[in-house]
């Protein structure tokens, strides 16, 4: 039996410009040309083994996937990520749902990052209009158009702004393609429950993005680079707001799931990088890979050269470090990001490090190559 509700539509939903926030554009951007400074030696021959592979990968045609948690972003690396797209570096990036989220709030006001403990007590935290409105319209006009979640928000902020249809053409279309094609008849049913929910108008919404340059999302769109965004329902903020629309969501986060397995299905000979992701990446790596596994099997093969790397900032533990699964009641058999990648086959890397200085590393020696294991700059991690 149905059970009972909450009620979003009577939540007092608070100006965005009415949040204070931890992590600024003016102040908090890395920059792409500046040096690492706490690489271990393991995180440095790390360093030089995935320049190796990401170079290769690049030679022969093949993917560079890059999945990484919403820190990379806060921790100021979207530039950085940027460069590796501009460079061709990389073919492939992928995030949770706050990745996206911390992405746009960049790119809109220059500023992401709230205080969750004392927004929670006060109870605004995550019950902001901009980000909910804006967020949510994207992804409900996204899975109309038959986009998938990471290129429906970059599309908006490259583009800065969203084009809605008229209700009678959404009608019209509900109609015209239930026969043929009921997806493309419930995307349209979706979009205009979400609009009519609210009342929002159609037609154009000019959305400026003072900072779009910062945004990973926006580059990716205009250079046409598939970037992935792979939610849960209910970790992120936008899930607060009255337009947030689980349909849409299904829609456009599947689609990326799945254009995120085409990628793995071709990542023999690749390289596959996981960055501060201990749930997300390896959990959707694993399904994809298996996925392709089964693909590859039914026509004789199988994919042998997979090649991963896996920076957090936890200790291996010593089971991992000695390259065995640890048992069961060992506290360190359930660092996810570990346990998945180690029994995907192929060869996983893994080095503590700070996301800044892996980051900052790799693109220094793909961008200088210089003697491999040394330091950039010269300094001992």
């Amino acid at each position: 039996m149905p059970h009972k509700q909450l009620d979003r539509k009577a939540l007092r939903i608070r100006p965005l410009s009415e949040r204070r926030n931890r992590v600024f554009a003016a102040t908090d951007m890395v920059p792409v040309d500046a040096k690492p400074r706490g690489l271990s030696r393991a995180a440095r021959l790390l360093v030089d083994e995935t320049v190796e592979r990401v170079v290769a990968a690049k030679k022969n045609g093949r993917p560079v996937m890059l999945t990484f948690g919403a820190h990379t972003i806060k921790n100021g690396l979207g530039p950085l990520l940027i460069k590796l797209m501009d460079d061709g570096w990389v073919t492939h990036l992928a995030t949770n749902g706050a990745g996206v989220i911390h992405d746009w709030e960049l790119a809109y006001q220059g500023e992401t990052g709230e205080d969750v403990k004392e927004n929670v007590d006060a109870g605004r935290f995550g019950i902001w209009e901009e980000t909910g409105r804006y967020i949510n319209l994207a992804i409900g006009v996204g899975a109309y158009l038959g986009m998938g979640y990471g290129e429906s928000v970059g599309a908006m902020i490259e583009q800065e702004c969203l084009n809605l249809p008229e209700s009678g053409t959404l009608r019209q279309e509900i109609t015209a393609n239930l026969e043929s094609d009921p997806a493309c008849s419930a995307a349209a049913s979706d979009l205009l429950t979400i609009m009519t929910g609210l009342n929002v108008r159609p037609g154009r919404h000019e959305i400026p993005h003072k900072f779009k340059h910062l945004s990973v999302q926006a580059a990716a769109f205009r250079l046409g680079i598939p970037f992935f965004g792979l939610p849960m329902i209910g970790h992120d903020i936008i899930y607060t707001h009255p337009l947030n629309s689980g349909a849409a969501i299904g829609r456009t986060g599947l689609r990326d799931f799945l254009a995120f397995a085409e990628g793995v299905n071709r990542l023999d000979g690749g390289a596959y990088i996981s960055i501060g992701s201990a749930v997300m990446s390896p959990m959707i790596f694993e399904k994809a890979l298996s996925m392709c596994q089964n693909l590859h099997i039914a026509k004789g093969e199988h994919i042998n050269d997979l090649w991963t790397a896996v920076i957090d900032l936890a200790p291996a533990g010593k089971g991992w470090s000695s390259g065995s699964e640890p048992a069961s009641s060992d506290p360190s058999y359930y660092r996810r990001y570990l346990k998945t990648f180690n029994r995907m086959g192929g060869t996983t890397r893994y080095a503590r490090a700070d996301n800044r200085d892996f980051l900052l590393g790799l693109y220094g020696k793909l961008r200088n190559p210089i003697r491999p294991g040394a330091e950039p700059d010269g300094k001992a991690g």
